[in-house]
């Protein structure tokens, strides 16, 4: 699966996305049993994610079948703080790519703590959102 990868922009000069490529490698979080390729990787835009679906557009024209919402948005890692905009954004990304391009949740697990406390409006299981 050829995938597109949305980070926070303000989690980017801590988090290098390591535990994202860590994830996809073991086949872990969103990318439990798939083969995947990255198409592209990009932040959000800035608060509050105001180019994650122009993004996301760009990345299903060069080729993503799946949009992949880091869990630096989703979950507050490694920050402790989830992005107040993750429900909009999500739902943002998901309008515009359409149907047909499947949107993850969250690209890794977090800490217990961190998954209770995110988990108004996202998807803590891994499980994709559909389209």
């Amino acid at each position: 699966m050829k995938i597109g990868l949305i980070r926070c922009l303000q989690t980017e000069n801590v988090c290098p996305a390591a535990k994202c490529f860590q994830a996809m490698r073991e086949k872990k979080g969103a990318f439990a049993g798939c083969e995947e390729e990255i198409v592209g990787v990009n932040t959000c835009g800035g608060c509050p994610g105001k180019n994650a679906a122009q993004r996301a557009r760009h990345m299903v024209r060069q080729g993503a079948e799946a949009i992949v919402i880091a869990s630096c948005i989703t979950l507050g890692t490694p920050h402790e703080f989830p992005c107040p905009f993750r429900r909009k954004l999500t739902d943002t990304v998901r309008t515009a790519v359409g149907e047909g391009i499947r949107v993850f949740d969250y690209s890794h697990d977090a800490p217990k703590k961190l998954r209770t406390e995110a988990s108004a409006g996202v998807a803590e299981s891994g499980a994709v959102s559909g389209n």
